[in-house]
């Protein structure tokens, strides 16, 4: 199973770039992953926001045959133990592409929010886009870790 991981703009921080960087690298070790930064789209207007922004359209386009799990606050909430558990059924269920995707500061549309297959919240707090970005690479690393009954190294 593949795992892609998608977002607009780059990460800023230096030190949560090493970070996203180090977590992307300890995946890599567990199977195909790979992260896409997609330019980032001028403020959006907020009587535009239900419907789908240019980023958004090109990446649903990229992601038409993978599973769209989207960063939401509204999302499912997990434990690390029951998002394992879900990534592991993916992975007996033959799914050929998990793709994880973190919005931009100003989220996502509710076009492109209805096209998602599952919705996941990280955090009941708010995070920046750049946070989640890191804390998702780290939960993803976490989870195969579980799976696979190795010990979680820091």
């Amino acid at each position: 199973m593949r795992i892609r991981a998608l977002w607009e703009g780059k990460t800023k921080d230096p030190r949560l770039c090493a970070l996203i960087n180090d977590y992307a690298a300890r995946i890599a070790k567990f199977g195909d992953f790979v992260i896409e930064e997609i330019p980032e789209t001028k403020k959006r207007d907020r009587n535009n926001f239900k419907k789908l922004s240019a980023a958004e359209a090109r990446m649903l386009e990229k992601l038409r045959q993978s599973t769209k799990v989207f960063l939401d606050p509204q999302g499912c909430e997990w434990t690390s133990q029951e998002f394992a558990l879900w990534l592991g059924q993916q992975g007996v269920r033959g799914t050929r592409e998990l793709a994880f995707v973190v919005g931009g500061p100003d989220g996502f549309s509710s076009a492109f929010r209805a096209e998602a297959d599952l919705l996941l919240s990280v955090s009941r707090m708010t995070l920046t886009h750049d946070w989640a970005r890191a804390l998702l690479l780290e939960q993803i690393y976490r989870g195969f870790t579980i799976l696979r009954g190795f010990p979680y190294a820091h």
